[in-house]
């Protein structure tokens, strides 16, 4: 024993396994050091985000404008960007920061086209590694690493706008498990120490319990890999606002009408301010086009350039020079969803990277809803391009694929639905090609010969790399470094510092400030942690605006930030704070781009309308006449976020199909009432005064019942109309007749109304329901997927004829998937009966 017991020490302590056992200790040491301190970096906790920052007030539009006139061929600016969306205020932040003389122009409002209509993501494109991979795609690789790179930067820069969001693949077949969980980390490695954080794999009940929505059949585990996810239009804006306090001169709502050149170089634009129609000449040493989608559009204008410094319009298009430019962007659209929160859990995401067709969509929650998406399809160039109704059933019949079967997937859930154009782009030298095949998203810089330049394609992520790379080359092409007096500035001017420029209200922004709000103006809990998160440390300058208010009369809660919609935290005093701070000057900019209430829900944005433009009224001096002409455009842009016109007349029949703006004063408040009386009268004359048709049966034809989302599927009147049509088809009076209408002669009676044993075979079920009048208009002509889904779920799979019972709770399903609701009439005076709130209910766009 003795012996043996010798021998082993010997062994352990020998040199070899003492060199093993050191080794596994550094190892071990070393890998619990990295991952205690692997993960998101968060900014530290100060006291400084208990009390507000120093103050600062930009100058105003007209302020803005003015500079913009004051520039002359002696005095030009270094740059003249045009375009206001991510690319052109991230290269106005880029220059102004190295000490240039920026000049900004929009057509729109900053943000008004993609760059707000985004996926939401801060990310390098899971599905671009997997092309580059399968692919040995050199250049989408590069496009990866670069974002994955960028990615990092974007969270520091604007930590409040972004944070990393967990997002799952669910995996239903064992075999690709570790296929996914590979190239997950795969996509940890490229981003190497800007990694956010590891993924990991996940068991299935672990999966359900995370997101419970999920469908579990099938379900083998799932796979979490980290992207960002950040407020497009409001990153927007921080941008935009970052580069004016660099001393940049921004103006929206001002467009290009022609450039002149001189030396064959383009050396200034004509310009007009589209709010007063004032046109007049910026000069600048150089032009940078990042105008996204509509770079063609200032191509085609670049080679038109005259040589006279005054710009003049041409007398007439045969006077205008032909354009030489080729078309180098290929216009792509994507459409996006908002579904009401309770399709996700608030933290994590989830991505189907193989759909029915093979294209990819993301299902992510987002600032207090849940967004689907995207499509991608060639495009027309649009301002506001609509979502087609195809499209949106597509992605919604993808999400059925993945969520549970007791969760109801309905089109009346939709809340808004957009399309944003993605600039893809072609090098100018190659044939031109159609569609979208092969064309990446990576950016391309482009010197046309008039010396502009045009900064076109990439993706938000990769803003930041794209202004830098497109100031660089600005720099060398128009000789920045030296002043138009031929004075050097330094090399500083060829450096970008971006990367460590911390966007405005980052600076005293902590996670935890909104504690402050609250205890400084008592506001509720969801308000403050929204100004927190959507304006950083100008949240208290947002608050100063705020005024105080009881709703109960009794010193109730809270006493101050009274909200625009009751389902959301936006306040009023956001409005204010974007009139006085952010350039807004139209209704749209502070609902969609400001605020997000339109992305969010459509049908909020138009409740909340008449009172934001109330107040941007009090704020920019608007008459009555103008508060109307803002409802009636932002109602039309609306409509192409999904909100149906129809609904809309609707809703306010009684006031005139729009909303009413509020009256300021006596004299608004007579012409408004005057209005009214007049539509009273004139809505008599056409009802004969209700004389006319007092004695009149009840005629089914003459009630056409848009579906109405409220606690019930059904009114009486729905009842009696789908009893009709269904009396019709299932009757042995005309077998196999399938009539054009119901006529009012078949109008059931009573006890047919309570029970009948006729039949009716399934196939008919879409048919009987095209002939209920008001239904005929709100169906789809392609409804055979939506048919099949309820049938399917209500338990009626193989069944080939059902009764009416089973025909009105097929109906009820198929209404609540497949329809948009309509709203009853809105009536001031009326208090309407009572309907589970949009946003609860699903009731959407």
């Amino acid at each position: 024993m003795p012996a043996v017991l010798s021998t082993l020490r010997n062994r352990l302590l020998s040199r070899r396994a003492l060199i093993y056992a050191s080794s596994s200790l550094l190892v071990g040491t070393g890998a619990t050091v990295y991952y205690l301190n692997s993960g998101p970096s968060f900014p530290p906790s100060t006291k400084e985000s208990r009390r507000p920052p120093p103050p600062w007030t930009p100058p105003s539009r007209f302020d803005n404008i003015q500079s913009l006139k004051t520039s002359s061929q002696q005095e030009p600016f270094d740059l003249l960007i045009v375009g206001g969306g991510a690319t052109g205020a991230g290269a106005a932040l880029d220059a102004a920061s190295r000490g240039l003389r920026v000049a900004l122009v929009e057509r729109d409002d900053f943000a008004a086209g993609t760059s707000s209509k985004s996926t939401k993501l801060v990310h390098g494109g899971v599905r671009y590694l997997q092309k580059a991979i399968m692919e040995l795609d050199r250049e989408q690789w590069a496009l990866v690493k670069e974002a994955l790179k960028e990615r990092k930067v974007f969270l520091h820069t604007a930590p409040y706008l972004s944070h990393m969001l967990p997002i799952m693949l669910p995996v239903y077949n064992v075999i690709q498990l570790p296929y996914y969980f590979a190239g997950c980390k795969m996509y940890d490695i490229l981003a190497g120490s800007e990694n956010m954080s590891s993924s990991y794999m996940m068991s299935k009940s672990k999966a359900l319990e995370t997101f419970p929505m999920l469908k579990q059949e099938g379900l083998v585990g799932a796979v979490v890999y980290y992207d960002g996810q950040h407020n497009d239009s409001r990153m927007n804006t921080a941008l935009i606002m970052s580069a004016v306090k660099h001393n940049a001169v921004v103006a929206n709502y001002t467009e290009v009408l022609s450039f002149y050149k001189s030396n064959e170089k383009l050396s200034g634009a004509r310009v007009r301010d589209e709010l007063t129609g004032e046109e007049f000449v910026v000069h600048a040493r150089g032009i940078i086009n990042a105008t996204g989608p509509f770079s063609d559009a200032l191509l085609h204008l670049s080679s038109q350039a005259s040589t006279d410094p005054t710009c003049p319009k041409p007398a007439s298009s045969a006077a205008t020079p032909a354009s030489k430019h080729k078309n180098i962007v290929a216009p792509s659209s994507g459409i996006h969803i908002t579904l009401p929160n309770y399709y996700a859990p608030k933290t994590m995401g989830l991505l189907d990277p193989a759909t029915s067709d093979g294209r990819v969509i993301f299902f992510l929650p987002w600032q207090g809803g849940v967004i689907a998406g995207t499509t991608d399809a060639p495009a027309p160039l649009e301002k506001d391009p609509v979502a087609p109704e195809e499209e949106i059933r597509w992605v919604l019949e993808e999400v059925r694929h993945y969520l549970s079967p007791d969760i109801k997937v309905r089109r009346g859930d939709v809340l808004s639905a957009w399309s944003g154009l993605r600039p893809l782009v072609r090098d100018p030298k190659s044939a031109e090609a159609s569609g979208t095949a092969g064309l990446v998203r990576s950016h391309m810089i482009y010197v046309d010969p008039q010396g502009m330049l045009t900064i076109a394609g990439g993706k938000w992520t990769t803003y930041r790399a794209m202004a830098e790379e497109g100031i660089d080359r600005a720099v060398h092409e128009f000789k920045l470094r030296y002043d138009s007096s031929g004075n050097d500035r330094g090399s500083h001017i060829e450096k970008s510092i971006t990367e460590n420029v911390r966007l405005i209200g980052s600076e005293h922004w902590g996670r935890n400030m909104f504690i402050g709000l609250i205890q400084r103006y008592g506001f509720d809990a969801e308000v403050a942690k929204h100004l927190s998160e959507s304006y950083g440390d100008r949240a208290w300058t947002v608050c100063d605006l705020a005024e105080q208010y009881d709703e109960t009369d009794d010193g109730g809660w809270p006493l101050h930030g009274k909200r625009l919609s009751d389902l959301y935290p936006y306040i009023e005093a956001e409005v204010r704070y974007a009139v006085k701070h952010e350039y807004a000057v139209k209704a749209t900019d502070v609902l969609a781009r400001r605020t997000r209430l339109t992305f969010l829900n459509a049908q909020a944005a138009l409740d909340a309308l008449p009172r934001v433009v109330d107040i941007m009224a009090f704020h920019l001096g608007w008459d009555l006449s103008r508060k109307k002409q803002e409802i009636r455009s932002t109602v039309k842009f609306l409509e192409s976020m999904g909100l149906k016109r129809e609904v809309v007349e609707a809703q306010y029949k009684e006031v005139g199909g729009l909303p009413e703006p509020i009256a300021r004063g006596w004299r608004e408040s007579f012409v408004l009432q005057s209005e009214r009386n007049l539509r009273r009268i004139r809505s008599s004359i056409y009802t004969g005064f209700g004389f006319f048709n007092s004695g009149a049966k009840y005629d089914v034809s003459l009630h056409t019942v848009p579906p109405v989302y409220s606690r019930a599927k059904f009114d009486r009147s729905e009842l009696v109309a789908l009893r009709t049509a269904f009396e019709v088809f299932a009757s042995d009076v005309f077998p196999g007749v399938a009539p054009s209408h119901v006529e009012s002669t078949h109008i059931p009676s009573p006890t047919m109304l309570k029970q009948s044993s006729k039949l009716l075979p399934v196939s008919q079920v879409l048919q009987v329901i095209r002939q209920v009048p008001g239904y005929q208009e709100m169906l789809a002509s392609d409804l055979d997927k939506d048919l099949n889904y309820v049938i399917e779920e209500a338990g009626f799979k193989g069944r080939k004829e059902i009764g009416f019972e089973e025909f009105v709770e097929i109906c009820g399903d198929l209404k609540e998937i497949s329809f948009a609701p309509a709203l009853v009439a809105h009536d001031p005076g009326r208090k309407q009966r009572e309907a589970i709130p949009v946003e609860k209910s699903g009731g959407g766009v």
